[in-house]
Order: C-alpha cells, then structure tokens, then sequence
C-alpha cells in the first residue's frame, strides 16, 4: 500500500492587496511565483534586520549557492512589502552596464529630469544623492539582483531612509551586507512545494525525490514540472534519474551545483527534445545569451539566420508561441509574456553548452552573433535606439561576440556601435573595457590592417579623447589613419570621419594652424564625396570654424558658421532643431570673439531661449551638452556687455551643472569654471570685494592646474589661463609673481602662436601693466606698443582687446612725460569705445574715462 498523499495544505504567503497598496514607483520586478512555498522565516528574519535600527543603515545581502531560491524569495519580499513603500525597483546587478543603466532609469521616475540624456553615470549618482536626501520618496527598497561582485557594485548601493536587499552567490558580501544565508529547502518545505508542484504525490515520493535532489528548490522545481507535463510517475522519474546521473557525472559541471540539479536539467531537456525539439533547439540558442530576459523579438525579426526547421518555427506565431510555452512549463526559462522575454536561469546555460560538441557550441554559438547582429538599428546615436542597444549590450558580451568569426562583418558593425552607444550614453568604462578587449581580440585574429580593426581603432580613439589621453589619441588616430589611407583610400567614409576627429587631435596638441590647414581639407573631401548638403558636411565645417577662431580669424569663422547655419536651416527645415540652433549660437561666439558684443548678446539670448524652448518641449534635456555650452556662451556675452551681476550668476549655474554632468575634469566643465573666476574677479574688483577675490582665485588657480594635467603645460589654452591667473594675483597684491607668470606665458605664446596671434597680444598687454605696476615703465611702454600695433593688425582697431591696451599705452606715455600724446591716444580710445555701442556705465568705458587700467581675460573656446 502506497502511503497517504500529503494533505497539509502550506502557507502560501498571500495577502489580499488594495489598488492603494501598490507603490507610487514599482519598476522591473519579475513576475510572482504561484507556486512560491515555505520560506517563512526567512521571510520574517529578512524583515526584521530590514526594520530593525541597528541593521536598517546596511544593505542585506541573500546569499547562497544557485538554484536556493535567492531570487524567488526576494520577490516574494517584494510584494508582501509592497504598502510599506512608495519606490521598489529591481536591479538586475550580474553586469555593471545593466545594473548602472537600470538604476538611471529610475531618475525619471523620481522626477529628476534635470540630468543630462544619455549620461548614466550622472543619473546614477543624481538618483543616489535623491534617495540619500528621501527626496521626493523616503520609503524606498531596491534590489539588486544577482550581485556576484561585491567590488563592482558596492558603489552603486544608496544609503539613506530606504532599503537594500542583495541577491549573491559569493560569500563575500558577509563583510560587506547584514548577510542572510539562503540555504536549501527543508524537508517540510520540499514536500510542500512539491505537493504544490505535484498534486497527488505522497509523503515517501515527496522524501525521496526531495533526497535524490538535495532538497535544491531550482532541481525540485524542473522535477515538478517534468512530472505534471509529462505525466510520469515518481517511481519512473527516479528510476530515469538514477541512470541519468551517471551521465551527468561524465561531463563537467559547476562545482557549486549539487548532482541531482544537473540531473533533472538532463530528464527534462530529454523531455522537451522529445515533444517539442523546437523548443529544444530554442532552448540550446539560449544557452548563448546573456543570463538576462531576452526579447521574443530578437528571434523572430532574426529568424532568417536561423537553420530550419526552427527559423520556419519560429516564423509560425502558433509554434514559436507552443515552444516558449513548453520551455516554461517544464521550468527550463521563466517566461515573462507582459514584456515578451523569456530567461534562461545561467546554470541551465552553463549545463546546455557542456552538453554540446565543441562543433555543435560554436555553431549554435554563431546563430546567436547573427541574431543579435540582426537586431542591430545601426543608429547607435540615436536617443529613440538606446533601449534596444541596451538589451543588445546584455546579451553581447556574455556571448561573446567581441570575439565572432572575423568573416562576420555584421557581429563586428554591432560591436563597434554598442561602443558608439556606450559614447552617447556617457558610460565611458564599459566602452573602453569593451573596446579593449574587442580590439585585441581582432588584432590577434585579423591584424592591425583589417577593415574592422581600423573601424574599431577609430572608435577607441575616440574613448581616448573623451577620457583625456590627448596623446594616446593622437597616437593612435595617426596611425589608424595612415593605415585607413592605404587600406580605404582617401575618400571612404571611414577615412573621413577619422579625418574628422584627427583636426581634433591637433587642436587638442594646440597646432591650431596646422588642425585648421588639415580640416580644411577635409572639408572639400566632405564636399566632394557626401555633396555640400549632408549632416557630415555640416559637421565638418563647423570644425573649419573652430579652427578659424583659434587662429584669430574671427571674420572667416563668423561666415563659414553663417552659411552653416544657412545650409542645417535648409536641410532640417526649421529653425528649432538642435543642430540648426547649435549653428546659430556659433555665430554668436565668432561676434563675441570678433569684439561686436551687442550684436553677439542678441544672438545668444536667442539662442539660449531657444534651447529653453526644446527643453519645455522635452526635446531636449536641461542638462544636454547644447543647452549647457549656450548657457555657458551667454554667461560670458552678458559680461562681455557689462551685465556683470547677471553674467556672474548664470557663470554659477552653468559650471554646478557642467560639474554635476560631466565632471570637474571635462573640458566644457573646466572652461567653464575659468568663466566663474573670470566673472567672480570682475564682480568683485567693481564692489571691491576681497572675499569674492579671493574666491576667483582660488578657482582659477584650480582650473589653471587642471588645465596643465589635461592639455599639457605649453598648450596655448594653459597659457591663456595662466593670464587670469596673474590678472587676479595683481587683484590680490601680488604684483612680481604677477608678473613673472606673465612672461613665462608670453614666452610660452610666441613659441607656439606666433607675436601677431590675439592670444600672444592680449598677454602682451597684459605684462605691460606688470611691468608699469612694479616700475618698469619704459618697458611697459614698449611691450604696449607692439601689442597695439599687433592687435590693430589682427582683430582691428574698433576691437574692445584694442582699444584697452591703446587705453593702458596712452597711461604709460604719461607715466613718460609724453602728456599730449597719451591723451591724445586716451580720447581716440573713448571715442571708439563710444562707437561700439557699449552702455555708458560699462566697466571698460568707465576705467577708460577715469584713466584706469583695464584688465583683458581669456575665455578658452571650445576645441
């Protein structure tokens, strides 16, 4: 006689839930499990260490080997607890893109949406700092799930009012977490689930099979299923299971799996095989992937490079939908049909792949390249691509795929825009990790002239700069592009965009004359390849542009950024998209530069309003690099036009946003910091304040330093700073030091400028002062009059830069004894001021009229 069936009926944990229950923010968390059984006090000790005082300030950790349940049972926390919080979101935390790209998400969703689009990592800390302060939800809980690297993702875990629990399999986070250990089922809890699982199965099967499968919950789990789907009986089932285990044992496993788990992966992939092979060969695909969700999508808009009969399969709506539905029946994936996944547990992956010929795992391997190379929109840049782009970086690199058949073009075109994805979006580590080892992977397989390896030299160049290797990405884009050259020939687009970033380079190593030599050569490559009206085009001449400008060509800046302008306006077809008001702002700076401030303070205003106007609209972002680099642009024309008040505040504004967004080390970031210490000097050189000197001194002399790390200490853009500097040092009594700095960036200008470059000229008349402050007026003198000459030569003699040294010159001619003429230069000056339309309480007017020395500062533009 058999024994009894199991009659208790266990605890399911359900408590019957309100609408007003549910938190106001409830973001990733998986599917309930119906058949989630037992765990009751670990269920009670996890809430209480969460709520408890002493313990409430950690992150608790559910450790324990694969297959426990660790997962399961923090979801389970997560909807018994669900009216105890108003944010629960769950992190899936096995990798650092994923786990970083889901915990930004969250910042929308905490109404943050000042944080610069596409900047993960500043979202991240904008949501840490959010939840630190409990503003606007202080009853908080995220999960992070999966967090094997306690290292990795220690920096990600928020403090504050809320909650953290972890899901791990290492140890590790005993030292770091309040650590619960997930162990094994109990016995009780084994059969009850499998009562549960199994109706009808008595208390000797429930023992057995709960012995044979050491009481694993993932093992009972596929068990249950095998049996329920398939029919067969308990006795049949162990016997199947006992011959089976043998074979497993043949093969390799993870060492932290118990036999009986790989066993019953064995029954019920034997199962499946045999009723549904199509939802075998699905499942053997899987194996491939990355242990995360993925998309029904990527095999039915791939389905072509999939072998038959499983691409016809999968291309019939009822048979595809019959092998998701047979692979979760059988506990193989947990289905997700609310977002159309499917997810194979990474032991099941692990199991699969060591079942495969090295034959059979590199085909299947290859079919899962071409899946997800398919997938590819090949618009990484794009803002409405970034959510595929991030399911493709899920998958790609536990797949692989850096290191595809080189004979697959398509894989290596995903790679590098997974690499373009990761730029756009700002996570600069994961790209360069990437790039690293893509680019020694193809470089091992292919050879540094391959087509993609020059491809991908490219792109890490680019890493490179955004990371501030100047060098190292000189280095590099130079010999990529000698080699493109021979490769591609000149005019291949490759060759150009890597044209594009070479003028860069140049300009970043301060050869302003020769980046601009070289980019205007690009730039009729442009033009004869792509034609005069095509984006890259665009893109190019607004670098010959820049180029102009560092070389004091204001003029030619101003008209190629007009007819810029004039050609994106066309293009695009309206006056408010982003790159068409990008253009706009432009020339605002080339009217700045060029000394027509009334002119260049109408442009910017408008422009700034206009990017105000694309953030109301939600196209842009508050903190987009556009929106920031205007703001930064009106900062200085309204200070250029004597709104100093107004001027300095935005210069504030714009520098805690820059930092916030991009860093303190970025190049916008410092140069607009150098605009803070420039707007802080004047501001409280006009009301005498010494603190707020004080204050500009501090950082100006900070960026000045950043700027010697980042570009080099004999880069023009070092030297021009080092001019605020000493203008401020004069500011605070230092009149030598002054002085001294001062010739060493003049030395500095001419070796690398040239004497009749604006930058050489402008510290020219700056040590002209120096020199006439510590007495040496016949040298002040001279040095005055070479730099009026130069200037009137460069940038004309209406320009405000000349008309303060024709200023300054005409107090040392009467420091000289030579009365009548300095006068004489002195009301020439204030007449031309007159003429410029400057306002009449303008600074530069009223020391010009009081015969007081005018300082002129350096803004870096732009490279």
């Amino acid at each position: 006689m058999s024994d009894p069936a199991l009659t208790s009926e266990p605890h399911s944990g359900r408590q019957p839930r309100a609408p007003r229950d549910v938190p106001t923010v409830w973001g990733n968390v998986p599917q309930r499990n119906k058949n989630f059984t037992g765990r009751e006090d670990l269920l009670t000790d996890l809430r209480a260490r969460v709520t408890d005082k002493v313990t409430a300030v950690l992150a608790h950790a559910l450790h324990g080997m694969g297959g426990v349940g660790k997962t399961q049972l923090a979801i389970e926390y997560a909807y018994r607890q669900m009216s105890d919080y108003d944010v629960i979101w769950w992190i899936p935390a096995d990798q650092m893109p994923l786990a970083k790209s889901a915990l930004a998400a969250l910042a929308p969703r905490l109404g943050l949406d000042d944080v610069a689009p596409g900047r993960v990592d500043d979202a991240v800390d904008a949501v840490l700092d959010a939840l630190r302060r409990g503003e606007p939800y202080s009853r908080w809980l995220l999960i992070f799930d999966n967090a094997d690297q306690p290292e990795d993702v220690r920096e990600l875990l928020p403090v504050g009012t809320g909650h953290v629990i972890v899901t791990s399999r290492n140890h590790r986070w005993q030292n770091i977490a309040d650590s619960v250990e997930v162990d094994v089922f109990s016995r009780p809890e084994s059969l009850q689930f499998l009562q549960r699982r199994v109706p009808g199965i008595t208390l000797d099967e429930g023992n057995r099979l709960a012995e044979e499968l050491g009481d694993l919950p993932l093992a009972l789990e596929q068990a249950g299923a095998l049996q329920v789907e398939a029919g067969m009986s308990v006795e049949d089932y162990l016997d199947l299971l006992a011959r089976e285990t043998t074979k497993v044992l043949s093969e390799a496993r993870p060492s932290d799996y118990p036999v009986g788990v790989a066993a019953a992966w064995s029954l019920s992939v034997e199962r499946i095989k045999e009723r549904t092979p199509g939802a075998w060969q699905l499942l053997r695909r899987c194996a491939f992937f990355g242990a995360e969700p993925i998309k029904f999508d990527l095999f039915r808009q791939g389905r072509y490079v999939l072998g038959p009969p499983l691409r016809d399969e999968v291309g019939d709506p009822i048979q595809f939908s019959r092998a998701i539905r047979e692979l979760g029946r059988y506990a193989l994936a947990r289905i997700d049909n609310y977002h159309k996944t499917l997810q194979v547990h990474r032991l099941i992956q692990r199991l699969l792949q060591d079942e495969m010929t090295e034959d059979e795992s590199d085909g299947l391997r290859h079919e899962v390249h071409l899946l997800l190379a398919a997938a590819d929109p090949d618009e990484p840049e794009d803002l409405d691509n970034y959510p595929r782009y991030d399911e493709l970086l899920a998958h790609a690199v536990p797949s692989g795929l850096v290191r595809c058949a080189p004979e697959l073009t398509e894989g290596r075109r995903l790679v590098r825009n997974l690499i373009r994805y990761l730029l756009a979006v700002g996570d600069v580590p994961t790209g360069d990790r990437l790039s690293r080892e893509a680019l020694d992977a193809w470089l091992e397989d292919s050879g540094p002239d391959d087509a993609n390896v020059l491809m991908l030299a490219g792109l890490r160049a680019n890493i490179l700069w955004t990371q501030g290797s100047y060098d190292a990405a000189f280095e590099m884009r130079r010999d990529t592009l000698e080699r493109m050259r021979r490769k591609f020939g000149e005019e291949h687009d490759e060759t150009l965009l890597t044209m594009n970033g070479y003028g860069a380079d140049l300009r970043a190593q301060g050869e302003f004359a020769e980046a601009l030599a070289f980019d205007e050569n690009t730039l009729d490559l442009h033009t004869r390849v792509f034609g005069d009206d095509h984006p890259r085009t665009f893109s190019m001449a607004n670098n010959v542009a820049v180029g102009q400008g560092l070389v004091s060509d204001y003029d030619g800046a101003h008209t190629t950024d007009v007819r810029t302008h004039e050609d994106r306006l066309h293009f695009f077809g309206r006056n408010d998209h982003p790159w068409v008001v990008h253009s706009y702002g432009s020339i605002g700076r080339d009217l700045r530069f060029a000394g027509r401030y009334p002119e260049a303070l109408e442009i910017q205003e408008r422009a700034y309003e206009d990017f105000a106007a694309l953030v109301r609209q939600r196209i842009l972002r508050a903190d987009h690099s556009f929106v920031l680099w205007q703001a930064k642009e009106l900062s200085v024309a309204r200070r250029k036009m004597g709104l100093l008040r107004e001027g300095l505040d935005l210069a504030e504004e714009v520098m805690q946003r820059y930092t916030a967004a991009f860093g303190d080390r970025h190049p916008d970031a410092m140069a607009a910091a150098m605009n803070v210490g420039n707007a802080r000097r004047v501001w409280g050189d006009v009301n005498r304040d010494e603190a707020l000197l004080e204050k500009a001194d501090q950082v100006i002399e900070t960026t000045y330093g950043s700027y010697g790390e980042v570009y080099g200490d004999d880069h023009p853009y070092t030297l021009g700073c080092a001019m605020n500097l000493a203008i401020v040092r004069r500011r605070v009594g230092d009149e030598s030091g002054a002085r001294q700095q001062l010739q060493t960036a003049l030395d500095g200008l001419h070796a690398r400028l040239g004497d009749d470059h604006h930058y050489t000229l402008t510290c020219m008349t700056a040590l002209a002062t120096s020199m006439a402050a510590t007495g040496d007026l016949t040298a002040a003198h001279e040095a005055g009059a070479r730099a009026l000459e130069g200037l009137r030569a460069t940038v004309g003699a209406n320009h405000p830069h000349t008309l303060a040294c024709a200023s300054n010159l005409a107090l040392d001619l009467a420091d000289l004894g030579e009365t009548a003429a300095g006068e004489e230069l002195a009301t020439d000056a204030i007449t031309r001021y007159g003429a410029l339309g400057l306002p009449g309480d303008h600074i530069d007017v009223l020391d010009a009229q009081a015969r007081k020395r005018i300082a002129i500062d350096f803004e870096p533009p732009p490279l």
